[in-house]
């Protein structure tokens, strides 16, 4: 089966001193490390989506930026393809869908921030695309959220958007069960 990799707006502004900084991106950094390796190593096509924000409203992703540049961690390299994207969802208003269409890809391995908005709407539209998607729970990251006056630890809001993916939408696993995958 023809099986892409995803890193979804893995980029400095989630990091420490960036404009929304997550809570481990760290720990999700070095596990999409581990994924990215895995398909350079086995030389599977490497998709690279970038946000960057146009409302002039934005907080963080704003154009001209240190915090819109991928994390130096995963880099992508000449031939990996990079695609940017101005919303949450990367196949809306983006040439993802044409281009994975281009490779033949069927399945997808999708990681990168944040969960509960970026990773939740591509692997929903993924899903409703007709891919196979395999989701990497500790390859991605996400922040507190607060609802009614309540704070919702990032830790649960992460949990809870991978259990609401599982099943129906993915295959959540951790990083360590991927190379059996593909």
């Amino acid at each position: 089966m023809n099986t892409a990799f995803i890193s979804v707006d893995i980029q400095n502004d989630y990091f420490k001193g960036g404009r929304n900084e997550l809570y481990h991106p760290d720990q999700a950094l070095t596990h999409a490390q581990e994924a990215l390796a895995l398909f350079r190593e086995k030389n599977l096509p490497i998709i690279h989506i970038q946000c960057i924000l146009l409302d002039e409203q934005a907080a963080f992703f704003l154009p001209g930026t240190e915090g819109i540049h991928i994390h130096e961690g995963v880099k992508p390299r000449s031939d990996e393809k990079v695609i940017v994207k101005h919303t949450p969802d990367s196949f809306f208003q983006t040439e993802l869908q044409a281009h994975l269409e281009s490779i033949q890809a069927k399945r997808l391995v999708i990681c990168g921030m944040m969960s509960h908005i970026c990773i939740d709407s591509t692997v929903r539209s993924a899903s409703r695309l007709g891919y196979e998607v395999v989701l990497l729970d500790d390859a991605c990251a996400t922040r507190d959220l607060e609802w009614n006056g309540t704070v919702i630890p990032a830790q649960t809001v992460h949990d809870v958007f991978m259990a609401s993916l599982q099943g129906t939408f993915a295959q959540v696993i951790p990083t360590s069960s991927l190379r059996d995958m593909i």
